[in-house]
């Protein structure tokens, strides 16, 4: 039976890699099963690996001001790092952390880009997930500056009709940047 099956299924989703390459990535992943609650990567950790979420549920998240605030959501079949720490090689100033039992892929960054050079096609395949990734943050970052918590809120309901059930609401309303009070007022008017 193949390794990873769901992981390739999302790569061949996005660009098409050939089997040489399936192969050479298939020998650098490794699967990490982690528990509810636990850190992925710690704050000032150093990303050094790309992670895909087989099963579970993880978030990035920061503390601003003493306040724990989230980032971003990473649902299965997902992948989530930090970024700015893996091309920098500097400590990050975020955490990725568990929010659900889950299984995990384990792309390290290091093997993963000393495969470029042989295989265009793994490169192609990530600079493609690195664009998108980009355009995510982007329209993000323009969802908090143009659009009302309500409007933002009706938008990741509709993306992650889940959520609720799967993500305390502490979570959700500070990924909306909104107080939980603020979170119970849309959701009684909604």
């Amino acid at each position: 039976m193949e390794e990873h099956t769901g992981l390739f299924k999302f790569f061949d989703g996005i660009h098409p890699i050939s089997a040489k390459a399936i192969e050479a990535l298939r020998k650098i992943c490794f699967e990490l099963a982690m528990p509810k609650g636990k850190d992925l990567q710690s704050i000032g950790h150093t990303c050094r690996t790309i992670y895909y979420v087989e099963k579970g549920l993880a978030r990035t998240y920061y503390y601003k001001d003493g306040n724990d605030i989230t980032e971003l959501f990473a649902f299965e079949n997902s992948l989530i790092a930090r970024a700015e720490s893996l091309f920098t090689g500097n400590p990050s100033k975020k955490g990725i952390q568990l929010l659900e039992d889950s299984i995990l892929i384990g792309i390290p960054s290091p093997d993963l880009f000393n495969l470029y050079d042989q295989h265009h096609d793994i490169e192609r395949l990530f600079r493609r997930i690195f664009e998108a990734a980009y355009v995510e943050t982007v329209n993000r970052i323009e969802s908090l500056q143009f659009h009302t918590a309500e409007e933002r809120y009706k938008d990741l309901l509709s993306t992650s009709p889940n959520l609720l059930q799967r993500v305390p609401l502490k979570h959700i309303a500070s990924y909306l940047g909104i107080t939980q009070v603020s979170l119970s007022r849309i959701r009684a008017q909604i």
